[in-house]
């Protein structure tokens, strides 16, 4: 999965098309995002003790990671994600070893993420 916490996201499918957002938590084994002000519902709970009122609580719920773009924070478009590995040598006391670092990249900007 391409979408990590934090991200800025925009919505290309679904009721609430067009919507942008920050991510809460990804699901990556249900392939599920939960994204801030975005597919919110309301769930009726009922009053613990006598007396008390019930209450309507809203809340973001998952949503399909499909229905979702990153949003680059260069050029500011919805856009899909790459991979970019950068081989880095380091010396260490005199002994060389390579070191990969792996960054997600903008498809139309080239900015790493």
């Amino acid at each position: 999965m391409r979408i990590k916490k934090g991200d800025k996201i925009k919505v290309i499918a679904g009721k609430d098309k067009g919507k942008i957002g920050k991510v809460l938590q990804v699901f990556p084994e249900k392939d599920k995002v939960s994204v801030e002000g975005v597919n919110l519902l309301i769930k009726h709970l009922r009053p613990n003790k006598q007396g008390e009122k019930g209450q309507r609580v809203e809340f973001s719920a998952p949503m399909s990671a499909t229905n979702l773009m990153v949003v680059c924070g260069k050029c500011k478009k919805a856009t899909r994600i790459s991979y970019e590995i950068i081989n880095n040598k380091s010396d260490k006391e005199n002994s060389v070893k390579a070191v990969k670092k792996k960054f997600r990249v903008c498809k139309k900007c080239k900015e790493r993420f």
